[in-house]
């Protein structure tokens, strides 16, 4: 019975993290359930079914969720953590035993009762279509697998659709957004709007994007990645056409950054800010380095930049990064009426009055990008290389090493 229910949370744990909060969620993992005497327990065979449905799932559902069904199994099994607490340097272990550990003496009753709800709330939320179909008079471009790109009232859409991973950025994902970008700038739209499918805008780079690499080509792949990056945020510095961004949720690295490059930027209340670059070992891209201070004063641009500060959505409209907030519960209703007036004006008007205001500025724009991308191709090479000679990267980067135990060392829930 134990080992049938075990299967499914194996492969997952091989999988790799994506994006900052789970890393957040994977170093504190404090496990908080609501539970009542009135609930109604599940039986032995609820339990097992449930542990078969967890097989089923096709979607990653991150290390928060997979961290609280091995503490809710292991204590519907085996009752309350009896296990020796592991060492702090054993990253996987401590925060499997912490989450069990959290659980405190939760019978094993409600354990099981817990696990098969959490397992029926990830069934239920898969079979939901994350996407509504588009609409008949809405024009759907073919050939994206990351992104949507659709086009309707002389709008460009381009959609994150990874929402399984919070939208997170991979190698793929960038080049389907320059292509999109290349495609939005020819068509007939007037407008082009960015957003992201899901409860989050976009949780930045995917980490799968820095794993798997081997000794030998840790050089290779710094560079090859500035290169993409490069290509990346010039897309933006040369787009022709106003370029909005609707941030319907959290936005965490060079999503954030590439804000300063579009002309405007509507957010919901739900909304976060978050450039977490020193805390990774990274430095600023998307020509952050020299908008941020020109947008909201160096001051609160050090506090993004150089330490971690993550901004609520009214935060980041006052200090000039948000143009206007609006209520979650109205937000789309109310941008998209918006972007609709907007795109009924006049399109070559709009395109020549853009380039007015960004031809003075594009040469340094194209000079910040190129210079960016060369310190974060460095800084990444100084990366793999104390990786690859055993020597640990300072605390502000234990979750590169939690991202590659989890891919080796959590076999089972043991």
């Amino acid at each position: 019975m134990a080992a049938s229910g075990l299967t499914f949370a194996r492969s997952l744990c091989s999988r790799r993290l994506c994006g900052l909060r789970r890393v957040q969620a994977l170093c504190i993992p404090a496990i908080h359930l609501h539970t009542t005497a009135a609930t109604m327990q599940v039986s032995q065979q609820d339990f097992e079914k449930a542990q078969e449905q967890l097989k089923l799932l096709k979607k990653d559902p991150g290390n928060e969720v997979k961290l609280k069904l091995y503490a809710l199994f292991k204590q519907a099994t085996e009752g309350p953590c009896n296990s020796p607490k592991p060492g702090m340097l054993d990253f996987v272990k401590k925060a499997k035993w912490d989450a069990w550990n959290s659980l405190g003496n939760l019978s094993q009753d409600n354990a099981k009762q817990k696990y098969t709800e959490l397992v029926s709330s990830l069934v239920s939320a898969e079979s939901s279509s994350q996407v509504k179909d588009a609409a008949p008079e809405e024009s759907r471009h073919d050939g994206y697998e990351t992104i949507i790109v659709t086009t309707k009232n002389n709008i460009t859409k381009i959609m994150f659709n990874r929402p399984e991973r919070k939208n997170a950025i991979s190698h793929k994902m960038y080049r389907e957004i320059i292509k999109a970008l290349e495609e939005a700038a020819k068509d007939d739209s007037t407008i082009a709007v960015i957003t992201g499918n899901g409860e989050y805008y976009c949780s930045g780079n995917d980490l799968n994007n820095f794993t798997n690499v081997q000794a030998g080509e840790t050089e290779k792949m710094a560079k090859d990645g500035a290169v993409l990056l490069k290509e990346f945020v010039a897309h933006f510095i040369d787009f022709p056409k106003p370029l909005i961004a609707v941030v319907n949720g959290p936005a965490i690295g060079i999503s954030v950054t590439l804000l300063g490059l579009c002309d405007i930027v509507y957010a919901s209340d739900a909304a976060t800010f978050h450039a977490p670059f020193s805390q990774l070992g990274q430095s600023p891209e998307g020509c952050s380095s020299y908008l941020f201070p020109k947008i909201m004063g160096l001051a609160k641009a050090n506090e993004m930049l150089l330490f971690n500060k993550k901004l609520t959505a009214a935060e980041a409209c006052a200090q000039g990064l948000v143009t206007e907030v609006f209520p979650d519960r109205t937000f789309q209703k109310e941008v998209w009426a918006r972007l609709k007036a907007y795109a009924s004006l006049p399109k070559k008007s709009l395109a020549v009055s853009k380039q007015l205001l960004r031809a003075m500025e594009k040469e340094k724009l194209h000079a910040v990008n190129n210079q960016e991308c060369e310190v974060l191709k460095e800084r990444k090479q100084i990366i793999f290389r104390k990786k690859y000679k055993k020597i640990y990267i300072p605390v502000r980067n234990t979750h590169r090493y939690i991202n590659k135990s989890l891919s080796g060392n959590c076999e089972t829930h043991n």
